[in-house]
């Protein structure tokens, strides 16, 4: 992979498109148009956990991505419990995704959405990106290229339309509670629709867990996880700001009288072909979107299985000899998610449930590799890979661990609802998948059948410098 193939891999994995429809009209609904600043909060937030993630694949450009740097920077347990709850997490989003995508699908092709329709399309999108993902990281690489072509006119061309040509509202909007608040502080209402940027800035870490497939990794993948997060900044931005002030029905949007308001402000500002040209450009970044998901589930499960850290670890950690990808643990990146979308067809009021500890999962994995290298600074690790932030990094990593809390707490905080499973819902989830890692990491002790490398973070950093002639400072 190139830099631009590595970076369009981790936009698509993030996707400003599937991740601004899907969280539009729960944000107005929240917190109003003003929902819109945590598109930026959050953005910084990650950039500074991106900085960090950088440092670390830098001087370790393997495969697996928090597993890998987990491991490195702490130890096999530690990264065990960090990739076991990320590889649920990335499993679940991968199926909400197909579940998604399946409606713009039927949208774009007249079908009535219905159950059984759903879980056709849904394990449609799925068989394809694995078609896709076997054929190897060449074709990887171009059909990401595509979906970024494809999420950039969705949704910063489509955006740039809407905010030039078909504008409803001033800019004023932005500062507009529109009631939201009631009669209370409108603080509490602002954290709520953190959901707006939390849910939509994860995915760059992708471009670190093909590694091993990229050209000058160490170099590269770092500035592709920052331009993931700017470049994806800026097209949530333009796209969410396109949306609110093309609005026709905004007041009824934010007082929740409407679900799913963007395809009625398409038709209402493209007209009905319009539409339909923007359908075809949503579903070719929804299938970009579950190939890219795949492609990063299926590393991390290679990499966790290269290392006997995984129950059938020796079938998944098999690499096909032409294409050179690990079919076995793409197979496993397709079958679980259409396991789950068969589950979903059962019974649809589980998609929430299953999907709802997916964030606070991704965030929780995050935190304990910014926590684990923080660590490894007290004790005198320097990254020694070609990116660093030389004198910068302690204060860096420190800072990206208080927002990672930060963010975290805001996922915790319980619905007011009243019902405890609604309520509560994101706590059980995590729950679950901590105590079954917990259960097999201490029944199974996989940590004890592997003998890969472990902690070395400062061990490794000095014998880089010795070996390259790099000074203390």
């Amino acid at each position: 992979m190139s830099l631009w193939a590595n970076f369009a891999l981790g936009f698509t994995y993030l996707s400003p498109l599937v991740g601004v429809y899907s969280l539009f009209a729960v944000a107005l609904s929240t917190g109003g148009p003003p929902s819109i600043w945590w598109i930026v909060i959050v953005a910084c937030g990650q950039l500074l956990v991106s900085l960090v993630f950088g440092e670390v694949v830098s001087q370790y450009p393997i495969h697996g991505g928090i597993y890998p740097w987990a491991r490195r920077l702490w130890g096999r347990r530690y990264a065990w419990m960090a990739a076991w709850v990320y590889i649920w997490a990335m499993i679940v989003t991968i199926t909400a995704v197909a579940e998604f995508g399946a409606g713009f699908v039927a949208s774009l092709l007249n079908i009535e959405l219905t159950a059984n329709s759903t879980l056709v399309i849904s394990l449609g999108l799925l068989l394809l990106a694995l078609l896709i993902n076997f054929t190897g990281t060449k074709w990887l690489a171009r059909i990401a290229r595509i979906g970024l072509f494809a999420e950039l006119i969705g949704v910063i061309g489509v955006g740039l339309y809407l905010l030039i040509f078909q504008r409803h509202h001033g800019f004023g909007v932005f500062f507009d509670t529109m009631g939201t608040a009631g009669e209370g502080s409108y603080v509490p209402v602002f954290l709520a629709s953190a959901i707006a940027g939390l849910f939509l800035f994860y995915g760059f870490e992708a471009c670190g867990d093909v590694a091993e497939e990229v050209s000058n990794p160490a170099r590269r993948i770092p500035r592709a996880m920052m331009m993931t997060i700017l470049v994806g900044a800026v097209s949530a931005l333009f796209s969410f700001a396109g949306y609110v002030l093309a609005a026709p029905n905004l007041e009824a949007i934010v007082a929740g009288e409407e679900g799913d308001p963007i395809p009625a402000i398409l038709e209402a500002s493209l007209g009905t072909v319009g539409a339909k040209i923007f359908l075809v450009v949503a579903v070719i970044a929804f299938i970009s979107c579950v190939l890219s998901l795949q492609a990063a589930a299926s590393r991390l499960l290679f990499s966790f299985a290269r290392d006997g850290m995984i129950p059938g670890h020796r079938w998944l950690s098999r690499v096909t000899a032409g294409s050179r990808v690990p079919a076995n643990a793409l197979i496993v990146a397709c079958t679980v998610p259409a396991l789950i979308c068969v589950l979903i067809w059962l019974n649809d009021g589980i998609l929430v449930a299953v999907t709802s500890f997916a964030i606070l999962g991704i965030y929780l994995s995050f935190q304990m590799v910014v926590l684990a290298a923080l660590r490894q600074r007290f004790k005198g690790w320097r990254p020694a890979g070609p990116f660093s932030l030389g004198g910068l990094g302690a204060l860096v990593n420190a800072l990206a661990l208080a927002y990672g809390i930060f963010a975290m707490v805001l996922l915790a905080t319980p619905g007011s609802s009243g019902a405890f499973l609604t309520d509560y819902v994101v706590h059980i989830g995590l729950v679950v998948v901590l105590v079954t890692g917990l259960l097999y990491l201490f029944v199974a002790r996989p940590d004890r059948k592997s003998t890969a490398p472990e902690g070395d973070a400062v061990r490794v950093a000095e014998e880089i410098r010795a070996r390259t002639g790099q000074h203390r400072v």
